[in-house]
């Protein structure tokens, strides 16, 4: 006999999560599947908000910074990144989550759940093509940036640990590592 996990759609979630059942739970769709999110310590808390913070203020009103929302993506997933700097579409997330198409890039802070972030997240971003996504390793205060996704793997991955790094849609700002990884430790 085969054992075989029902998949979800992302209507059968929405249903969900509009009748309560999952109200008590941390979870995110990923490829179909109800996934259980890491609970968020003090450190993940505190560098996602201050960096989110620093990135309203440098982006203005060229991006709209959201911060461990949802978003929605056509491989039947909807995570709910750390951080997601997307198009300031105003009224219009009022119908949807942001699409792919709509995402400038997407940050995860990550300690217990470094691996999934590195490995499954980075492919399910990938697959959909959202040209940069960065991981922060809070225990060795580096910054993973992964870019340029091709057949659902970024083909480009740097890490920093100081410096400053640029996004691909805001070549003109220069954001310092510090700021997003190690802000006042």
């Amino acid at each position: 006999m085969t054992v075989a996990a029902a998949k979800w759609s992302l209507e059968e979630y929405h249903q969900m999560i509009d009748s309560g059942v999952l109200s008590d739970r941390r979870v995110e769709l990923i490829r179909g599947d109800i996934v259980e999110m890491a609970p968020e310590g003090k450190p993940h808390a505190y560098f996602s908000t201050v960096s989110s913070n620093y990135l309203v203020k440098a982006l203005s009103d060229r991006a709209l910074v959201r911060q461990a929302h949802p978003i929605t993506l056509p491989n039947g997933s909807e995570p709910e990144p750390d951080v997601a700097i997307v198009k300031p579409l105003g009224v219009e997330y009022l119908k949807h989550h942001p699409y792919p198409e709509e995402i400038f890039w997407l940050m995860e802070y990550s300690d217990a759940a470094l691996a999934k972030d590195l490995n499954l997240k980075s492919s399910v971003y990938a697959e959909v093509n959202i040209s940069e996504y960065w991981v922060i390793n809070l225990k060795q205060r580096s910054l993973i940036v992964f870019r340029h996704p091709q057949s659902g793997q970024y083909t480009s991955q740097t890490a920093y640990t100081d410096g400053f790094v640029s996004p691909i849609a805001f070549p003109d700002l220069s954001i310092p590592v510090n700021q997003i990884v190690s802000k006042a430790c």
